[in-house]
């Protein structure tokens, strides 16, 4: 009999872990099993776990079974932790009219009960119910209190929430550590920072800092949530009593202000101190603060060592973190081994498809999803679109969301608005938005977005215009749109209104605004403004000095684009590969061929950076344009990584201005085997032939031309 006992409390464990883990359907098998067991049979306690992963799952059925079982077994009159946790299953899945009637069944409700009941009303959005039943309790202690505050602030009624508390106080009712921990979450930004110094005074009055580990925690969270991370690393450091979720807090808060670099050193101070192990959650926030792949390979392979990788929420966090990285073998290797996978499971890792253009086995791995049981939602629709390249494909997921009823989901509307755009199909796109009963400004900037990508930069003003008339606040996404919208047709007078707009509504001018500024002042050929811009920006990155290099290579000023660059080399910002791309496209429009040489060669030598397609594009241009064709043949000779079409063309243009019919020759044939039906190729053939004084062979071109049925387009006049 005691075999039996340690038996049934090892799979209790096992219940438990599983839950804890958030692996609920496997809980839910191992209580199953132990049910089916000729020897055992499941307890107070393996029953009340059940019924937790039930709750979780909103498994209704399994929670009816469990529901029968419980009274079957006396165990829901006998033990008020089955009684509660019934509970909480049937407000989590039936909702409050149903979980009072189970309420009114218990005999003997504890204040578990009675705070189990009065979170399923508020939750459920029952207001008016929740006071009621709260103002008819004999006895409101602090839990029925704490109960009251913690679900209107969950439900988004902050205000209610602290008005709650100070009346609990008024009253003189005793604060416990739960008080303190709900009241804190409502310090989330730097304005509520009087608030969060109030209630740390009050904490180290009541002395709850010295004595509760999750005071200490509230106290850690809430001060990084209002962008102290000092006050919050201070208190962490002077905390008598710490557990691994202090510093499961202090990685997510370090992370959350991208001091990734210092939460990785106090990830390492936890497992080298070796009083700590860490959880699921630490491991999902040093993810987050992972700089490589090599360190997230690290810390997977810790989690596998330590036996986290089990946990559902870690497993996702390892399909996530391997697909931003690009890896999408490692993501799906990692997926691979979770085994009670999740919604989010099957979104990670559809969206590790959809982010490398794999379309079609995205559209595979979510009939699978369907195929496991696991119903998609507005994530998933919402990676499926972002990556849909034909307008059939968002036409058929338009018709399943209709189908699954989640049309009326504002983040969907708001992906379709932008496939539709993709796809060219802007009257549907602009039927989608307008079927938005309340657009927010993601639905506003999609749609303005889709009409300025497909040629009607007119339409987009309009619509901004509108957005308005009606008050919404443009961000720095919808500015950056109109901006663009500006400079695609020149408009350098609705380029400066906007300017105006955004001096006058914004106290302080995000880096990436001043860079489309630049941008847009350039385009529109005013280089004065454009410099100012750069000038009067106090933070300026690798995109800034980009965009003014760029700025005087596209206006022909090439001798002004190589000022920059090495004006941009005695600052903290180091050059990137589009920034040489810039300067030596600059230096090929002026003509500077021994500085362009000089820059091409410094990519490698001076910065480690490998010259790309673009980079040898540019060099060959430059070499060719100023009749330096031997030169730009070696180089041609040494690409390592294949020539495009785009090259020969440079090639074979600077060919046929300099009359060289030998590489000329070379070109054109290499651009017809990419290009056989590309009349302009062979009269530049032909042409170089003829000035070389080989007329037979220009004849020959004309030949091969007509008998290959390739006719070349007349000019026309736009006159």
């Amino acid at each position: 009999k005691l075999e039996l006992s340690s038996r049934l409390i090892a799979l209790n464990a096992r219940i438990s872990k599983h839950v804890g883990n958030h692996q609920y359907r496997q809980a839910l098998h191992l209580f199953v099993r132990i049910h089916a067991s000729p020897d055992l049979s499941p307890d107070h306690f393996s029953l009340s776990t059940a019924l937790t992963a039930c709750a979780r799952l909103r498994a209704r059925c399994a929670g009816a079974q469990l529901h029968s079982y419980a009274l079957r077994s006396g165990f829901l009159l006998s033990h008020p932790s089955v009684a509660n946790s019934l509970l909480s299953f049937y407000s989590k899945s039936h909702g409050p009219a149903t979980a009072l009637r189970i309420f009114n069944s218990i005999p003997s409700p504890d204040d578990y009960t009675c705070t189990t009941l009065l979170s399923a009303y508020v939750k459920s959005g029952h207001l008016s119910q929740a006071l009621q039943l709260f103002d008819e309790m004999p006895q409101r202690n602090t839990p029925v209190w704490n109960s009251m505050i913690t679900g209107f602030i969950d439900i988004g009624h902050q205000d209610i929430g602290l008005e709650l508390f100070s009346v609990m106080l008024q009253l003189g009712v005793r604060l416990d550590k739960y008080s303190f921990v709900s009241v804190m979450t409502l310090c989330d930004s730097a304005d509520c920072l009087g608030l969060a110094r109030q209630l740390h005074s009050m904490v180290v009055k009541t002395g709850f800092v010295v004595c509760m580990v999750s005071v200490v925690n509230a106290l850690v969270t809430m001060y990084f949530e209002c962008g102290l991370a000092e006050e919050a690393l201070a208190v962490f450091g002077e905390a008598a009593i710490r557990d691994e979720i202090s510093y499961n807090a202090v990685i997510a808060g370090l992370v959350k202000w991208g001091r990734d670099e210092e939460a990785l050193l106090v990830f390492k101070e936890m497992i080298k101190e070796g009083c700590f192990m860490p959880t699921g959650m630490t491991i999902v926030s040093v993810l987050s603060a992972c700089l490589t792949k090599k360190v997230g390979m690290q810390v997977h392979a810790l989690a596998i060592r330590t036996g986290l990788d089990a946990s559902l929420l870690v497993g996702n966090a390892f399909v996530g973190m391997y697909s931003d990285c690009g890896d999408i073998v490692s993501a799906q290797q990692a997926f691979g081994m979770i085994c009670d996978k999740d919604s989010v499971s099957w979104n990670s890792i559809i969206s590790a498809y959809c982010q490398q253009d794999c379309h079609e086995t995205a559209i595979e791995l979510y009939d699978q999803m369907l195929r496991d049981g696991c119903e998609p939602d507005e994530f998933t629709f919402g990676s499926l679109l972002a990556c849909a390249t034909a307008l059939e494909y968002v036409m058929m997921i338009q018709a399943v969301v209709f189908k699954k009823g989640l049309s009326w989901r504002i983040e969907i509307s708001n992906s379709m608005i932008s496939a539709y755009s993709k796809c060219g199909d802007i009257d549907s796109s602009y039927q989608v938005f307008s079927n938005i009963l309340f657009g927010n400004l993601v639905s506003w900037n999609s749609i303005i977005a889709g009409f300025l990508l497909n040629g009607f930069p007119k339409k987009a003003i309009e619509l901004f215009s509108t957005m308005l008339k009606l008050g919404l606040k443009p961000n720095t996404c919808t500015l950056s749109t109109m901006l663009s919208t500006s400079a695609s047709i020149l408009a350098i007078r609705y380029g400066k209104e906007l300017h105006g707009y955004i001096i006058k509504s914004t106290t302080d001018c995000s880096t990436s605004l001043h860079n489309t500024l630049i941008s847009m002042y350039a385009k529109c050929g005013d280089l004065n403004s454009s410099e100012k811009v750069f000038h009067k920006m106090s933070q300026k990155d690798v995109v800034s000095w980009n965009s003014t290099i760029a700025a005087y290579g596209q206006n022909g000023n090439g001798y002004k684009a190589i000022q920059h660059f090495k004006a941009m080399q005695t600052s903290n910002v180091l050059p990137d590969k589009v920034t040489f791309t810039i300067v030596l496209s600059a230096c090929s429009h002026a003509g500077l061929v021994d500085e362009g040489h000089l820059l091409f060669t410094s990519m490698s030598e001076n910065y480690g950076l490998e010259p790309g397609l673009d980079h040898f594009s540019c060099i060959i241009d430059l070499l060719g344009r100023a009749g330096h064709l031997d030169e730009a043949e070696k180089i041609l000779n040494n690409i390592p990584c294949g020539v495009d079409v785009q090259i020969w063309w440079s090639l074979l243009s600077a060919c046929s201005i300099h009359g060289n019919a030998r590489l000329g020759r070379i070109a054109a044939n290499s651009i017809l085997k990419l290009e056989p039906d590309n009349a302009a190729v062979y009269v530049l053939l032909s042409n170089l032939n003829a000035v070389a004084g080989k007329w037979e062979e220009a004849s020959n071109v004309r030949e091969d031309m007509r008998k290959n049925g390739v006719i070349k387009k007349p000019g026309f006049s736009w006159i």
